[in-house]
C-alpha cells in the first residue's frame, strides 16, 4: 500500500484489530493519525517494525530502572513512558504500511508490553508504593492478558476482548505518577501508593469484564476436547 495513504493505513488497522470501527473514536483516531505519520517515514526506508519494537523495550526496561533512582529522575521515567507508548503504536504502523506483519512480530510486541507493565510497577514499588498492592497489580495485568490471550486462542475477538482500563490507562497511571513523583520527591510514596492502588482497581475491573465478556461470547461454542487439560 501507499505508505502517504492514511486512510488505507485505518482500514487496514480496523481490520487487523476486529473490524473495529476506529472512526467513530476521536483518541482513537488522533492516535492512529500520530502513529502514522511517525512511522511512514520509517516504512519509506524499510525499517523493519520488530526493530522499532525492540527499541521500545529497552525504553521498557529503562522505565523502572530510572525511577527507582529517586530524587528527579522519575521524570525521565515519565519521559520514557511516553516514549515506549509511541514506539507501541509506530512498530504496529510500520508492520502495516509495509504489510510485514508477522505472528511472531505479535508475539515479541505482546512480550514488550508486558515487560514495561512490569517494568512500570516496579519503578512504582522501588519509589514507595506497597510491595502487596504492586504485586496485586502486576499479577492482575498479567492475568488479564492471559485471558486475552487465551479466549483469542479459541477465536474470540473485537469487544470480546476489549476492556475499560487497557494499556493505555495503565500508560497513563504510570506516566502521571512519575511525572508527579519527579516534580515532588517528598510526597513520591503517597503518589505512587495511589497510583499503584488505582491501577490495581482497574485490573480487578478489568479481569471481571473480561471474564463475562468471554463467558458470554464462548457460552454454546462446541466444546475442544483437545484443548482440555
Amino acid at each position: 500500500m501507499d505508505v502517504d495513504d492514511h486512510e488505507g493505513y485505518v482500514d487496514r488497522w480496523s481490520r487487523a484489530h476486529g473490524g473495529y470501527d476506529v472512526r467513530s473514536s476521536r483518541p482513537a483516531r488522533a492516535w492512529l493519525r500520530v502513529a502514522h505519520f511517525l512511522g511512514a517515514p520509517l516504512a519509506r526506508r524499510g525499517v523493519p517494525p520488530t526493530r522499532v519494537t525492540l527499541v521500545g523495550g529497552v525504553g521498557a526496561v529503562a522505565v523502572g530502572a530510572v525511577a527507582a533512582l529517586g530524587g528527579r529522575w522519575p521524570l525521565l521515567a515519565a519521559v520514557l513512558v511516553v516514549l515506549v507508548a509511541v514506539l507501541d503504536g509506530v512498530d504496529g504502523a510500520v508492520a502495516q504500511l509495509t504489510d510485514t506483519s508477522t505472528s511472531w512480530g505479535r508475539v515479541v510486541d505482546q512480550l514488550v508490553d508486558r515487560v514495561g507493565d512490569l517494568s512500570m510497577v516496579a519503578g512504582l514499588w522501588a519509589l514507595g508504593a506497597p510491595g502487596p498492592l504492586c504485586a496485586a497489580a502486576a499479577v492482575l495485568t498479567v492475568l488479564d492478558e492471559a485471558i486475552r490471550g487465551g479466549a483469542g486462542a479459541e477465536g474470540v475477538g473485537g469487544v470480546g476482548l476489549v476492556s475499560f482500563p487497557e494499556r493505555p490507562a495503565r500508560l497513563v497511571i504510570g506516566g502521571v505518577a512519575f511525572l508527579a513523583a519527579g516534580v515532588v520527591p517528598d510526597a513520591a510514596a503517597t503518589t505512587v501508593t495511589v497510583a499503584a492502588a488505582i491501577w490495581t482497581l482497574l485490573a480487578v475491573a478489568a479481569t471481571v469484564q473480561l471474564v463475562v465478556n468471554v463467558r458470554r461470547e464462548l457460552r454454546g461454542r462446541p466444546r475442544n476436547i483437545a484443548g482440555d487439560g
